[in-house]
């Protein structure tokens, strides 16, 4: 895992064993969405959604993986008790993108996002080891935050991929168009110039605050420490989400990251605030 990704700072505190697992799940999710993005035309990516669910079979059912990804993830099964509806619900969210990349409401969105996000978060819960059931709404509203955050974030990216998921609802309701968010992204470097177009990203960005405030207020105390490293990793996604607001909504001109000297920062103070049991 490189030091440039969100999840890096967030993998540290957690101990070696624990940390080589959730390595291993990030690797094979990580390759499983890249497999897709890079297959090209529609018949490609069913060939590696097909290949990637052998995969996650060989590992599940006691056969021999082919990928680097597989043999690391199989042994981490019966010794964290990994779920395999979870990772079965990743490929179909993966598999998701195969039609036309629209979304026409956010419920529509909101599927999506608990089959690529939130199913990664109930895997690595098992991993952190939690003791209360409630926990697994906080995994589900963080995950569903962090990918909404993705979402609002990589707009232009999307665009040139031919992918829109800001739902079509959205769009409608502040009259905004496809083309309204290719010409802001064409002229990227002077802000968001239409009072729509910016009114619409508003819109995602408050909803992506919701799902964050519902995970801070669903985290059972008495899972706070065991789960630092989600902590963390939310906590550096709503640092993105406020340099986005921050910026007016220009998510065109540039992508916006935060720097690793500040993710260090937020990573450290989050696990100092969760080890005194301050929220």
């Amino acid at each position: 895992m490189a030091r440039d990704t969100n999840f890096y700072y967030s993998f540290l505190v957690l101990p070696p064993d624990k940390r080589r697992a959730i390595v291993a799940v990030w690797d094979f999710c990580r390759a499983v969405d890249d497999a897709v993005d890079e297959a090209g035309d529609s018949n490609a990516v069913i060939r590696e959604i097909a290949r990637w669910r052998g995969e996650l079979a060989a590992a599940f059912e006691g056969g021999t993986p082919r990928t680097s990804q597989g043999r690391a993830l199989a042994p981490l099964i019966p010794q964290f008790n990994l779920p395999r509806p979870a990772f079965e619900a990743l490929i179909e969210g993966v598999e998701m993108d195969l039609g036309s990349r629209r979304y026409d409401t956010f419920a529509d969105l909101y599927e999506y996002c608990i089959r690529v996000a939130s199913a990664v978060g109930l895997i690595c819960l098992e991993i952190f080891e939690y003791g209360d059931p409630r926990s697994r709404q906080y995994a589900i509203d963080l995950g569903v935050a962090l990918q909404l955050t993705n979402i609002l974030r990589d707009v232009p990216e999307d665009l040139r991929r031919g992918r829109v998921y800001i739902p079509q609802e959205d769009l409608r309701r502040h009259e905004c168009s496809e083309e309204d968010l290719a010409r802001e992204s064409a002229g990227a470097g002077g802000g968001v110039r239409s009072p729509k177009v910016k009114a619409l990203l508003r819109q995602q960005a408050k909803r992506a605050r919701e799902y964050y405030r519902k995970a801070a207020e669903g985290l059972p105390r008495a899972d706070a420490r065991r789960l630092v490293a989600a902590e963390i990793m939310g906590a550096i996604y709503r640092a993105i989400l406020t340099r986005i607001e921050r910026t007016d909504y220009d998510v065109f001109s540039r992508i916006v990251r935060i720097p690793r000297p500040r993710r260090a920062l937020i990573a450290a103070a989050t696990w100092a605030r969760t080890a005194v049991g301050l929220r």
